[in-house]
């Protein structure tokens, strides 16, 4: 027996290595360590999983990082980062032609890769969703209202392909396409991991005291001894009974951060890629608290406006956006302490235009570039990948975004997309107007 001593030892300090200099996370690794409640989680009638199941704080998380090395090298692919703001107009930022405030870090992402001004959102955020997803014209989708309309089994997400493929992949923010039960839930259709709202009236609520998340191999189940997947409710209990101690994207920007430091390619993991896809709902107005008070636009301060003689909702907004815009500075500014930032494909963009309602009015800022024009900003950024300083004018909408992220990760795309991979253009291989891009048509194709 004294001969396997050593290497039980040796095992132990292994162990105690992994431990230490491994990302720490709780269960859903994008999420803070802090809001895991010590007691076993208590969960909702609607959970998949039973009261007596006991969440682990650590080991689950750490864990789910590691993978033996790889025997030979494997290419290196590229992680997708899409980024999504919700009623973000055209001329809301100060790239675009904003004045009235600025937003330094979107203008350094735009200046280090390429800004679009012909990228077109849909009527509707569950469409603009649907057709992100599922490389189709939003036009033809089912999805034609701001309401939840479930994706069906047999409809294919460039997340179902990215995650077979080999990527580990992400969702923050609002999910409209699917409810828990459903076939159109995001655990069904390719997401690993997810932190949200399967409604938009939770969506877009800035301080609702909940979140749902799907979290594999995340709790024990004392009855059999086994490490199992989370689906449910977590409370966030600085916004229980109505207080207002946890702003929700702020909370996003911390799960992003978390995400990518848990999840970066390494020799661990045998260099996995990941997708992440953050749904933010700023600067979207909350309609119940709208009708409640008259500004539904909710942010904890409207500093750094609070001195501005503008209208208190107009104030809040543009603290919003100027929140928004240092969250994507920090995100932006973790991948380059990660040393991923030259090897994350970013797209920044919003799934609506701005609207009026929640008290601002859009004409204020002119955040829309005209009447009926559903343009919105769209960066995309990957330092060495994507030539620096560029201003395409393609016509382009979230339906091609699947296809180019196929290609990005060396995906063959499926054969009912009607979106095409821009990648060519991202990369200047074919100028800013490719001629390879069929006509078709645009709401409204001005171009500026």
């Amino acid at each position: 027996m004294k001969r396997h001593r050593p290497f039980v030892l040796i095992a132990v300090l292994l162990t105690v290595v992994a431990f230490e200099f491994l990302p720490g996370a709780h269960a859903f690794s994008g999420l803070p360590i802090t809001n895991l409640p010590a007691k076993p989680l208590s969960f909702t009638n609607d959970s998949t999983l039973k009261d007596s199941m006991t969440a682990l704080p650590n080991l689950a998380a750490i864990f789910t990082n590691i993978a033996p090395a790889a025997k030979t090298a494997i290419p290196r692919r590229a992680n997708i980062i899409f980024i999504q703001a919700d009623s973000l107009g055209y001329g809301d930022l100060s790239c675009y032609g904003q004045a009235k405030y600025q937003t330094p870090n979107l203008d350094k992402l735009a200046a280090g890769g390429i800004r679009f001004t012909n990228y077109y959102a849909a009527a509707a955020s569950s469409s603009a969703n649907a057709a992100l997803l599922l490389g189709q014209d939003a036009g033809h989708l089912k999805q034609r209202e701001d309401a939840t309309v479930s994706l069906t089994a047999a409809e294919t997400t460039v997340a179902q392909l990215l995650k077979q493929s080999g990527y580990h992949t992400g969702l923050i923010g609002e999910w409209n396409l699917g409810g828990e039960g459903t076939s159109g839930a995001p655990w069904k259709k390719g997401f690993d991991e997810f932190a949200g709202y399967l409604n938009a009236a939770d969506a877009e609520n800035y301080y609702a005291d909940y979140i749902f998340r799907h979290a594999p191999r995340s709790i024990l189940n004392p009855t059999n001894n086994q490490i199992e997947d989370f689906t449910g409710r977590e409370m966030i209990y600085p916004n229980t009974g109505g207080q207002k101690g946890q702003y929700l994207p702020d909370l996003y920007t911390k799960a992003a951060m978390n995400f990518v430091v848990n999840n970066q390619p390494d020799t661990f993991n045998r260099y996995r890629p990941f997708f992440l896809l953050v749904n933010y709902p700023t600067p979207r107005a909350n309609a119940a608290e709208a009708k409640r008070a008259g500004n539904g636009l909710q942010v904890p301060s409207d500093a750094p406006y609070s001195g501005e003689v503008w209208p208190q909702p107009e104030k809040n907004r543009a603290a919003m956006v100027a929140r928004l815009d240092g969250d994507i500075g920090k995100l932006v500014e973790q991948l380059q302490k990660i040393n991923q930032a030259s090897n994350t494909m970013i797209f920044f963009t919003s799934a609506g235009i701005a609207k009026a309602g929640g008290g601002a009015d859009p004409k204020f800022f002119s955040s829309n570039a005209a009447s009926n024009d559903l343009r919105v900003p769209m960066i995309v950024n990957c330092p060495g990948e994507i030539p620096a300083g560029r201003v395409g004018k393609l016509r382009w909408s979230g339906m091609d975004f699947a296809p180019t992220a196929l290609e990005i990760g060396h995906v063959k795309p499926t054969a009912n997309f009607t979106g095409i991979s821009i990648l060519p253009v991202l990369r200047g291989q074919s100028g800013t107007n490719n001629p390879a891009l069929p006509a078709r048509h645009f709401p409204n194709t001005q171009t500026q």
